[in-house]
């Protein structure tokens, strides 16, 4: 599923970003290389302040929809995560069963650093119940963020494990679209012509159906006749489709919008990128305040 979480990453490998930039300044014992180091760690701060941001304005900006009345497109659902034993997937035996998850498996290297061995992550589709209806959500290239996060030792091994489970309170933001069912579109002119055309694809049928004359041939009489018998079974299966319920689903869009699901609430999750946001827009003014400070004091003694 690719990067999941990606939203923890970034914040995560951008704090750290922080330090390492600010590291490089110190061992540089140079006010050049402080006012390079500042200059590096606002870029960085503006940059993921603009992902921050984008990120609370698409929660924030996209209104909570019912599944029974969500208009087809971006759509933002909320409910609780279905426990259907069909929707259980297990990160690894031992693991609780949940409808999603992400593991990963790191080892201490020689340098007593962790280096990542190995990344699990769930793709199974599963459900989202908001109490109209349910709604499949398929978590592939989703960002996940999840309370749910343990992590273990084996040794040198080092596992981090995270899950969505069974009951959870579950937000999906994301491509929405119901197919079959009574949604599924009807042409019935279409139909007919299409169902005619696979008829005369296999001619010994249909002059055995319909050569009322035994000629060999469909004459124009024998061909309404066709095109009755095809309106009429056309009809039929339209009828029988629109007896089969609606199934809704939730995926990634292909607009490159965010794709997002999560155990927190839209206000929770709006809270929680404007708190980053500020943070990385506080280290943006720090760094360009204390970069512009060093190189004017740096200019000043030289």
């Amino acid at each position: 599923m690719g990067w999941s979480l990606r939203e923890l990453y970034v914040q995560g490998i951008t704090s750290g970003s922080y330090l390492l930039v600010l590291y490089i300044g110190v061992k540089s014992e140079e006010p050049a290389g402080w006012a390079i180091s500042l200059a590096l760690a606002a870029i960085i701060a503006f940059f993921a302040w603009m992902s921050a941001f984008r990120r609370n304005r698409s929660i924030a900006d996209t209104p909570t929809s019912k599944i029974a009345s969500a208009a087809q497109g971006y759509v933002e659902l909320f409910g609780r995560a279905s426990d259907g034993p069909e929707f259980r997937v297990q990160a690894q035996p031992g693991s609780r069963p949940c409808v999603w998850f992400r593991c990963i498996k790191y080892r201490k290297g020689t340098d007593d650093k962790w280096e990542e061995l190995e990344r699990k992550t769930s793709d199974s589709i599963f459900e989202l119940d908001d109490g109209t209806g349910k709604c499949m959500v398929d978590p592939e290239s989703a960002e996940v963020i999840t309370t749910h996060v343990r992590t273990w030792y084996e040794g040198r091994y080092k596992f981090v494990e995270s899950q969505l489970f069974p009951n959870d309170s579950l937000y999906a933001l994301g491509a929405f679209s119901t197919v079959g069912g009574a949604s599924a579109p009807n042409d019935l002119k279409a139909d007919v012509g299409a169902l005619l055309a696979e008829w005369k694809a296999r001619p010994q049928e249909l002059l055995k159906r319909f050569d009322l004359d035994d000629n060999g041939q469909i004459d124009l009489k024998e061909w309404e006749l066709a095109r009755s018998a095809a309106r009429r079974e056309v009809e039929r299966r339209q009828q029988e489709r629109s007896q089969v319920p609606d199934v809704h689903l939730m995926r990634r869009p292909d607009s490159g919008q965010l794709f997002l699901l999560s155990n927190l609430s839209p206000h929770a999750l709006k809270r929680r990128y404007a708190l980053w946001g500020w943070f990385h827009l506080t280290v943006f003014f720090g760094g360009v305040a204390s970069a512009s400070w060093v190189s004017l004091h740096y200019l000043i003694t030289r």
